[in-house]
């Protein structure tokens, strides 16, 4: 809400606000919300748009309004799971079990910085504004995955940079969790709780990812 946005820039906390300005992720398969999301744009005089949905400026001005004396830039990022169906479309993004089996090859970022000065105050004016930033998107997209020649395919333009997990980042992680399961490991009831865990977690995993599949 606008109070609580206003309430942490009041006291100064440092905070990422993350906002989804198409409302619902885009999906190929939700043909129905593709047609909708086209026909407002269309009914609006904007630009159709073919691989993100069309953009609803409210939360956008708002968290802007709200934050604009305590911002410095906005971050335009825009995710893609790499990877077509057996008909050479667009996959729907995967579901977190489909991403744990490995199921989406690559992940691709692109990230753009906009100075907060380059950033429209007046609402109609920041529609229009953020509708060019999808369209930007768009254009990226269609690239990304229609482009005829090979070689602009699967990849954004410009710099690019492979991220890789090295074990100083994920050493950490797997010491505190050991840590949590040897102390759990000492005491009879998170010796019980963690054989349950373990077996009924496993069974409902697996028929989770047999339903999936």
């Amino acid at each position: 809400s606008i109070y609580k946005l206003s309430s942490v820039v009041a006291v100064g906390l440092g905070m990422y606000l993350v906002i989804f300005p198409e409302g619902t992720r885009y999906n190929p398969r939700q043909t129905k919300v593709l047609s909708a999301s086209q026909a407002f744009a269309a009914q609006k005089g904007l630009a159709v748009l073919k691989h993100v949905l069309t953009p609803r400026i409210k939360a956008t001005y708002v968290a802007f309004e709200s934050m604009k004396n305590y911002l410095d830039a906005i971050y335009d990022v825009t995710v893609v799971y790499e990877g077509k169906d057996d008909r050479g479309q667009r996959k729907a993004s995967p579901s977190m079990t489909e991403f744990l089996c490995k199921e989406c090859p690559k992940i691709h970022i692109h990230i753009d910085r906009i100075d907060k000065k380059d950033v429209p105050e007046q609402q109609e004016d920041m529609r229009r504004w953020l509708h060019e930033r999808f369209e930007i998107k768009d254009k990226m997209l269609i690239e990304f995955y229609d482009s005829p020649d090979p070689e602009r395919r699967n990849k954004f333009p410009g710099k690019t940079v492979n991220s890789k997990l090295s074990i100083k980042k994920t050493l950490p992680s797997v010491l505190i969790l050991s840590g949590l399961t040897a102390g759990m490991l000492m005491t009879e009831i998170g010796r019980k709780l963690y054989i349950y865990t373990w077996i009924y977690g496993t069974l409902l995993g697996c028929l989770w990812v047999t339903i999936k599949t």
